[in-house]
């Protein structure tokens, strides 16, 4: 299920960490100096990319990879 594509962007790595900590789409947003819009559409290609429905699902995503050692905490 997991990773059925290529490996997320770096840029898409950030914003998945941004997820995981808990922030909304305008707070990532603005932490990347972009707009809500765009995040939504990256959160839409990530989802689509490792095979996930939602933020939930995209916060434990991480998680299990950091603990396993295969996504690097930037």
């Amino acid at each position: 299920m997991f990773g059925k594509t290529a490996a997320p962007s770096e840029r898409e790595h950030l914003i998945i960490r941004r997820v995981a900590e808990g922030c909304k789409n305008r707070e990532i947003a603005d932490a990347l100096g972009t707009t809500e819009h765009v995040v939504k559409n990256y959160l839409r290609l990530i989802y689509d990319k490792l095979g996930l429905w939602n933020r939930v699902e995209l916060a434990l995503w991480y998680v299990a990879r950091q603990h396993e050692g295969s996504f690097a905490a930037a």
